[in-house]
């Protein structure tokens, strides 16, 4: 029997042993690797009694370093990702209705404002600043829209009941 007949009838039995104790595409992976190691590294051992324990010895080796390996990429206890359950990416009912009727009392309360409340709201929620504001509400001072803005949030929350919740 040459060498290679030995090491194809030894595959099989290398393979065996790593499929009983790791999954089977990773003993296949092994068992080539083992393979490759015996080829290259180990040339003159061609007796059936010492190529075995060493297939064996290299295979235990890789098969160690490969549970090392997983377990410091984290992927030891890992869930496939198949298996878990999809997240829903919308608020739950509860929470929407919530909001709902929270944009319900805030929209009843700006309605309940002056003309010029509703103005500065509304120039604020298009994101222009103040000095923008002051030019287009026609003041002076920039200080004034402040001391507007302050007093207008202070309606608002008295018409909302002093709670924006």
């Amino acid at each position: 029997m040459d060498r290679n007949q030995i090491l194809a009838a030894l595959r099989e039995r290398i393979l065996a042993f790593a499929t009983s104790r790791i999954s089977r595409d990773q003993a296949e992976d092994l068992t080539q690797e083992t393979l490759a190691v015996l080829h290259e590294k180990y040339p003159t051992v061609t007796e059936l009694t010492e190529l075995v324990p060493l297939a064996f010895q290299v295979l235990r080796f890789k098969m160690l370093d490969a549970h090392r390996k997983t377990f410091r990429r984290g992927e030891y206890n890992q869930e496939s990702v198949d298996e878990l359950p999809l997240a829903d990416p919308g608020a739950d009912p509860a929470t929407q209705l919530d909001q709902q009727q929270r944009v319900d009392r805030l929209i009843a309360a700006i309605a309940k404002l002056g003309e010029r409340c509703r103005e500065l709201f509304k120039w604020k929620l298009e994101g222009k600043s103040f000095p923008e504001i002051q030019k287009l509400m026609g003041q002076n001072s920039v200080n004034t829209i402040y001391t507007w803005d302050l007093r207008c949030r202070k309606q608002l929350l008295a018409s909302m009941g002093s709670s924006w919740e």
